[in-house]
């Protein structure tokens, strides 16, 4: 091709690119207005919950998950169901130490998943079958919610406009670049891809959206979904279990969790960029997919960021657009500055996901000793 053609090329893809992340932005404004926001001061909740955790390996920061669950106010028909799924590290004893004698605490020894089954979908079907209560919420180990946290969920997952699953997405706590980098990509995605509106209105199953680390879910509408047996091999099982509710009649819906959960998921890069590997492979349905989102990506994300250093005014656009767009997110995770480096984030991202794809292709991926 010509010099003169790739130069022309190029400035179209800048011109489509930087278009592109401004209505990302401007869209994601549009849903930060439509989200649901859970009260600061919810009312009791009369309805019996059962606030279940799986856990594998979590002694080491498990115990202020647990502290954080005895504090929830407002519930007058609680009990926590903690699953110690196959640890080796003392889990269920530091969950017995923080709990002291408090009733409302059981902990009972999962089993090893059957053919089929993965660990996670199969631990919170053992937690599911041992509830008792009509709302079942799912809390990872990493997670420590606020006072009022399940009180204020249950608010909006019972309000004016019911759903049968809620995910109240929390703010991510990161430690070290690379989880600077990529962590706030979780909250930022969906608020600028997402209409959330039609999202909830909507039956569509490739519409709904989730976080498992804080999920609410009602009882009988996970019954009438298959409940996690439907999910049993699912790498994304938190999206997975939001589309079997979907597929079978029931809505689900993201609210603001920023205020009433924060999460830690990985203490270091390696951890890191082994929890990515395990999924991300998962999240765009094939390779092609893969190939074609990350294109996207790079495209909307770094080619302007790319030509605004050669003195591109679009590209210094399209650029700020996407540094606008993370700074809109930081509430979810990270500091606002590191906008900044948004497209140094996707390209981290588009290694991630290659590399996932890799050892998917191996059958190299494994998490927590279990292959995935």
């Amino acid at each position: 091709m010509p010099p003169a053609r790739v130069a022309e090329t190029l400035r179209a893809l800048v011109v489509t690119g930087s278009t592109l992340a401004c209505a990302g932005t401007a869209h994601q404004i549009v849903n930060l207005c439509l989200l649901r926001r859970p009260p600061e001061h919810p009312p009791p909740v009369t309805a019996g919950v059962s606030i279940l955790v799986p856990a594998r390996d979590e002694a080491h920061r498990i115990a202020p998950t647990i502290r954080s669950l005895l504090a929830q106010r407002g519930l007058s028909d609680a009990e926590i169901v903690v699953l110690d799924d196959g640890s080796t590290d003392g889990t269920a004893d530091v969950v017995r130490a923080a709990a002291g004698s408090d009733p409302r605490v059981t902990v009972l020894t999962g089993a090893e998943p059957p053919p089929g089954w993965l660990g996670k979908p199969h631990a919170c079907a053992q937690l599911a079958a041992a509830a008792r209560g009509e709302i079942l919420v799912f809390v990872d180990a990493d997670v420590v919610l606020a006072p009022h946290a399940v009180a204020a969920a249950v608010a909006v997952l019972r309000g004016p406009r019911p759903l049968d699953l809620l995910s109240p997405w929390p703010r991510q706590i990161t430690s070290g670049a690379a989880a600077r980098l990529v962590q706030p990509l979780l909250a930022w995605s969906w608020l600028t891809t997402l209409p959330l509106r039609l999202a909830e209105r909507s039956r569509r199953p490739s519409m709904a959206a989730a976080n498992g680390q804080f999920l609410l879910v009602e009882a009988d509408a996970l019954a009438r979904a298959g409940g996690w047996r439907s999910v049993a091999g699912a790498v994304l099982d938190d999206i997975s279990l939001a589309r079997a509710v979907r597929t079978s009649g029931g809505r689900t819906g993201l609210a603001d969790g920023s205020r009433l959960a924060t999460c830690r998921m990985y203490a270091s890069g390696r951890e890191l960029r082994d929890g990515y590997r395990k999924s991300l492979w998962a999240a765009f349905g094939s390779p092609v997919g893969a190939v074609a989102v990350g294109a996207a990506l790079a495209v909307v994300y770094v080619l302007p960021a790319a030509a605004a250093v050669t003195g591109s005014r679009v590209g210094a656009l399209g650029y700020s657009a996407a540094v606008v767009g993370r700074i809109l997110a930081a509430p979810w995770c990270g500091r606002w500055w590191d906008g900044v480096a948004h497209p140094v984030s996707v390209l981290t991202l588009l290694g991630l996901l290659a590399s996932s794809w890799s050892g998917r292709r191996r059958g190299a991926l494994q998490w927590k000793g279990r292959p995935v």
